[in-house]
């Protein structure tokens, strides 16, 4: 290269006047006592006579003590030759090979594979957390058809007995009762028939909206007033206890009229399972209270007044209307008659509600597999108190 040559317009290209110092490492001299350690004295003067006769005059001073430096290596065998002696001559192929020399690049930004995470599993007790509470939302279930299952259970046995107390306060019991073989006569000149309309009267008004007047006013064949004073406000007493337990047994309807809808919507089953169980409850309530009645009538009929009304406000003479009109034959008769009503109303109930295998919807295959599940399975034998074999 000499000084005319063009300067290349390498981007990378160092600008800036070094002197002599030379562009790259490997074009500095070799230091000599290293160059005297690697060779033998007499070679090494042999080789740069040589070299000085090959290399011309111009060479020497153009290139310098680095020229001598690459004819003294050259005298080596290509074997001997140091690392540096064998750089590619362009500088394309020079950072190629220490591109080779360094190997691969790592990545500086090495994105994740989009189902890394699924490969990051949580903890043992978080899966089992998970899969409990799942668990729980499966098995789990709505809160309001079981609210209403209950309802029905608890109003059942009360509609029962309201309904039933309302068809005895009838004039066709009160008919079936004065005409029935056995029942005591009047023995104060009451016939069947005038008992029959003078009775008529008295449950008309317990089912009715009139005031007092309504009876007190009655009078006989003889024109005096047929209930005394006493007896209308005993009348009175046992209408409001009516007409509440009336009331509280149509709102009764109504709200389990709303819950068999609702359960025939949201619920399968729903309606057999609360009939069945208020069925049950009312046969035993119905039980309990027939023994009582059974072992002491008296006792029975004086603690069932001593609850609804006052001491000495529902005892008369047997002279009085009332009782002509009402014996105690006809209580008797009237309880005997609600109970058997409620019992056999309930017996029905009980008998159409019972859990069979075709109302819970299911075949006899999926009864047997079901029973097999219960009977290998520890823990539903468990919950289903069947004990282990």
């Amino acid at each position: 290269m000499t000084e005319k040559s063009p300067i290349p317009k390498d981007p990378d290209a160092d600008i800036h006047d070094d002197g002599d110092e030379p562009a790259f490492e490997w074009m500095k001299p070799a230091p000599k006592s290293a160059a005297a350690d690697v060779r033998p004295a007499g070679a090494a003067d042999g080789a740069r006579n040589s070299s000085a006769e090959r290399v011309p005059e111009e060479g020497k001073q153009g290139a310098g003590s680095a020229s001598g430096a690459v004819a003294g290596e050259g005298a080596r065998p290509l074997a001997e030759r140091p690392v540096a002696a064998q750089q590619p001559e362009s500088r394309a192929d020079r950072k190629a090979a220490e591109a080779a020399e360094a190997g691969p690049e790592p990545a500086l930004f090495a994105e994740p594979l989009p189902t890394s995470a699924l490969q990051v599993r949580p903890p043992e007790a978080e899966v089992e957390r998970r899969n409990h509470e799942r668990e729980q939302a499966a098995n789990a279930k709505p809160l309001a058809p079981r609210i209403f299952q209950v309802l029905l259970a608890v109003f059942y046995p009360v509609v029962l007995l309201v309904l039933a107390i309302r068809a005895v306060a009838s004039p066709l019991f009160l008919w079936v009762e004065y005409y029935r073989p056995g029942f005591p006569g009047d023995g104060y000149g009451f016939n069947a028939d005038d008992r029959m309309t003078y009775g008529s009267y008295a449950l008309d008004y317990l089912s009715n909206w009139s005031g007092p007047r309504y009876l007190g006013e009655l009078v006989n064949h003889n024109g005096e007033k047929l209930f005394k004073e006493g007896e209308v406000s005993h009348m009175a007493d046992v209408k409001t206890v009516m007409l509440s337990a009336f009331g509280a047994g149509a709102l009764m309807i109504i709200i389990g009229i709303i819950a068999m809808i609702y359960l025939r919507k949201r619920s399968t089953g729903g309606i057999r399972r609360g009939l069945f169980a208020g069925s049950i409850v009312t046969l035993v309530l119905i039980l309990g209270l027939g023994t009582l009645a059974a072992l002491g009538w008296q006792q029975f009929f004086t603690d069932f007044h001593h609850i609804f009304f006052a001491n000495g406000t529902w005892t008369f003479a047997l002279d009085d209307t009332l009782i002509r009109l009402f014996p105690g034959q006809y209580w008797m008769d009237s309880g005997i008659a609600i109970g058997a009503l409620v019992f056999i109303t309930a017996l029905l109930t009980l008998i159409f509600t019972w859990p069979t295998r075709r109302r819970r919807g299911l075949s006899a295959k999926n009864e047997a597999a079901a029973d097999d599940s219960v009977d290998t399975d520890p823990e539903v034998r468990a919950e289903a108190g069947t004990p282990e074999k």
